[in-house]
């Protein structure tokens, strides 16, 4: 196995551990994969740094709970801060055991906390992901829990936060008429 293979297989190992499985499969191996397969459809000649970034958006989540935040908007802040840095900090110390350089691991780090992200293209990248995989995986069962209006405030957010790339794979997403339907109110 390439070193890049390696790294990706000790990051599965990690999110193996998610105590929350679908169908018998850890939930946070399938949020990985899916991104993944979004990260091969935007940009298939992603660097190593990317790969990882993207392998390792949540990378033991479960580690640090909702619950242990303020259910307002600032902890909820709070929350995906204290996430971010977890989450790199961990993808980190797998890079550092399969021998990547300091530079590789700080670009990895910057990618996975989004920092720069408008300005950098690799957080942008992971962003617009993170994105496409909400739409076609949880946005209906998110949508179905909360008012309309409130599905719409986070359709536009996400959609605000996304590049045009993501925005035209996101349209031609097979999604069901419902789903449409409230992607249109937001975008109108």
């Amino acid at each position: 196995m390439s070193r890049i293979q390696q790294t990706l297989a000790a990051i599965d190992k990690l999110h193996e551990q998610d105590p929350e499985t679908i169908e018998g499969k850890a939930k946070e191996l399938i949020y990985a994969e899916n991104m993944s397969a979004w990260l091969d459809k935007l940009c298939p000649d992603a660097s190593e740094e990317l790969q990882i970034a993207v392998r390792s958006q949540h990378l033991c989540r479960w580690e640090i709970p909702r619950s242990e935040f303020p259910m307002d908007r600032p902890g909820y802040l709070k929350w995906r801060t204290e996430l971010g840095k977890l989450h790199a900090r961990k993808a980190v110390k797998v890079m550092q055991e399969n021998g990547y350089s300091q530079e590789s691991c700080q670009q990895t780090e910057s990618i996975i906390r989004k920092l720069g992200i408008k300005r950098n293209a690799e957080a942008q990248t992971l962003e617009d992901c993170a994105c496409l995989v909400f739409i076609e995986t949880d946005f209906l069962n998110f949508a179905r829990q909360h008012p309309e209006d409130k599905v719409v405030r986070i359709v536009q957010k996400t959609w605000a936060k996304m590049s045009e790339q993501a925005h035209q794979q996101a349209l031609a997403m097979d999604l069901p008429a419902e789903a449409l339907s409230l992607i249109q109110k937001a975008l109108t």
